[in-house]
């Protein structure tokens, strides 16, 4: 084995993993997506908006994956620290202004402002809670998309004594 010196600043080599989904729709609102092992669901569009109601709207699947991989940032980040907690809730909500996706001309089509509320359930003091979740947003892949995407996501973090 030879040996090899690398830049500090660098993994070498990077580390990728790939996904895949295959989305399905018969000419409606509704699209089944098929992540494969992982098992597949649904986004429509509410019966008002066109769709059959048969799930929620493609945004709010949006707003879950960003919930849903806070959830999992949140617990790598606190095994890595050695943060102790009991659970964590979500509760979200997104501002649009649908004239966007009516075509009107210089509005945005998608979200304006997400917010989301995550309760921490834990014994850990809040300066510990601070340092995981400032690492668990910055590590946060869906967060730092919707960010970077111009979107204002204002995260509230909420630290509930753990009994």
């Amino acid at each position: 084995m030879a040996s090899r010196i690398v830049a500090a600043d660098r993994l070498d080599p990077p580390i990728l993993r790939h996904k895949s989904v295959t989305v399905r729709s018969f000419g409606g609102m509704k699209a089944v997506i098929d992540a494969g092992p992982y098992g597949t669901f649904v986004t429509d569009e509410p019966t008002e908006h066109g769709g059959s109601g048969a799930g929620p709207s493609p945004l709010q699947a949006v707003l879950g994956a960003l919930c849903g991989c806070e959830t999992v940032t949140f617990r790598r980040t606190a095994d890595e620290m050695g943060f102790q907690y009991s659970g964590i809730e979500f509760e979200g909500a997104f501002s649009i202004d649908i004239r966007g996706r009516m075509g009107v001309p210089n509005v945005r089509p998608h979200f304006h402002t997400i917010r989301v509320q995550a309760t921490v359930t834990t014994a850990e003091p809040e300066e510990r809670l601070r340092a995981v979740i400032a690492e668990t947003e910055r590590r946060c892949p869906v967060f730092n998309l919707i960010s970077d995407a111009g979107v204002r996501v204002d995260m509230l973090w909420v630290h509930k004594q753990a009994d």
